[in-house]
């Protein structure tokens, strides 16, 4: 009698995600791609066989930190298992990844991710998959980010995003469509709508000014469960009608508005290759907060661009207590290889720089912190998204905060299950974070 064979065991993985919220999608969709190619999720890398770690490569700081999340990783993995790196980095260095980490058992770009099963483990064949349309994994949260389009058509000075990113390629709203059911229908009452370049969505295919049509198109799943609409990363220029009057009309797209503005001073944007100045920044921020005064405003600013002069810094400290911003990041300029900005001559002195960026983060930090103590004794509508750790009381937030990336607002004196919607009084502002109870 012959010996029944054990059944296989699938491997279990583990995936480390850098970076930005983009990177979060693909990290979501190579999850569901090992998923369905018969792997387990492990419940610590230390006990996973196949360990990946998707990388960032936008700044200098971001691969640092993916190089050093990947030793770490390598150092904590039992013996036998397999460390992948992809992501930004291995896509814009491969073999010189590869040579420089020989901790790493692949390098894995962008092609491969789909199919890392099988290039890695020598599972079977799954054939070419492109990331941007496999499907997800159920929500771990309330919320999920939505990538609806992939790479960037515009040539920022500062940026090398389009060197390993590639042009634009954007999504068929069908497909955007059915990803959006799918993640509502398994609890996601939240969608928050990526991209490099979010408002230029549908150019490439030849159908500029599709984002609002995309909009009225989602906002139909409000009848299935969907309660907010987030878009994130909008370049000011597309910001206009009839984009705005679509985010203004429809009840499930926050009033949200993260431009990527990157300085106020007009001849230094044209240095970086960008559109705008100062004064139409902020006539774009004043129209909007006229139709609409609950309105909420992010952006980010680079600070030390090649030739930035004290004035023009002077500019951007004035322009940001001006328009008085929600939220605002302050990043120092990091030179990018290949990028026109490398070339450049007026490099800052770090110290130089450090002070500024100190400036204009006690510029913003005044404006958050007024503009959060102004909302003490307002009613807000708050989308639970779990609860405290400490307490078990509630903790969501209103349109006013994106998730993973401004302050929460914690509830007392309640009890609510994620993705309810609870209806409070804000009883206090404990910096970037409100107190609330039920109203």
């Amino acid at each position: 009698m012959s010996a029944v064979s054990e059944p296989e065991i699938p491997t279990r993985f583990h995936v480390e995600t850098l970076g930005c919220p983009k990177n979060a999608v693909d990290s979501d969709k190579l999850t569901a791609a090992l998923l369905a190619d018969g792997l387990e999720p492990a419940t610590s890398p230390e006990e996973a066989e196949l360990v990946v770690v998707n990388t960032c490569a936008f700044v200098e700081a971001a691969r640092q930190e993916s190089i050093d999340a990947a030793l770490a990783l390598a150092d904590a993995r039992k013996p036998g298992a397999k460390l992948v790196v992809t992501g930004c980095m291995a896509e814009r260095y491969g073999a010189e990844l590869a040579a420089a980490l020989p901790e790493a058992d692949a390098v894995v770009g962008f092609g491969g991710e789909g199919a890392l099963a099988e290039v890695v483990l020598k599972r079977k064949p799954t054939g070419v998959r492109d990331l941007l349309e496999l499907p997800r994994a159920a929500p771990s949260a309330p919320w999920a980010y939505v990538k609806i389009a992939e790479g960037c058509d515009r040539a920022c000075a500062f940026c090398a995003i389009p060197s390993f990113r590639g042009k634009q390629r954007s999504r068929s709203p069908e497909s955007i469509e059915a990803e959006a059911r799918s993640l509502v229908e398994q609890g996601a009452a939240e969608l928050v709508l990526v991209a490099q370049d979010l408002a230029w969505y549908g150019r490439d295919t030849g159908e500029p000014g599709a984002l609002a049509p995309l909009l009225r198109r989602l906002d139909a799943l409000a009848a299935e469960g969907l309660a907010r609409i987030r878009l994130l990363y909008l370049y000011p220029s597309e910001v206009r009608d009839p984009l705005v009057s679509t985010m203004l009309e429809l009840s499930t797209v926050a009033p949200y508005f993260d431009l990527s503005l990157q300085h106020a001073s007009a001849p230094l944007l044209r240095r970086m290759k960008r559109w705008g100045s100062g004064d139409r920044f902020g006539e774009i921020i004043t129209a909007i907060r006229a139709r609409e005064p609950d309105a909420a405003f992010r952006s980010s600013f680079i600070v030390g661009f090649p030739g930035e002069t004290e004035r023009e810094h002077d500019e951007l400290l004035s322009f940001v207590a001006e328009v008085e911003l929600d939220w605002a990041g302050f990043f120092p300029f990091s030179r990018e290889d290949g990028t026109p900005a490398a070339a450049m001559d007026g490099a800052i002195p770090d110290e130089v720089m450090h002070e500024r960026l100190r400036e204009c983060g006690e510029v913003q930090d005044s404006i958050t912190r007024a503009a959060r103590d102004a909302l003490v004794g307002a009613d807000v509508n708050v989308l639970v998204d779990g609860t405290d750790e400490e307490t078990g009381e509630p903790v969501g937030r209103t349109h006013r905060e994106a998730p993973e990336i401004d302050g929460v607002v914690r509830i007392t004196d309640a009890f609510a299950r994620p993705g309810a919607q609870v209806r409070a009084r804000v009883t206090s502002a404990c910096g970037p974070d409100l107190v609330a109870k039920p109203a």
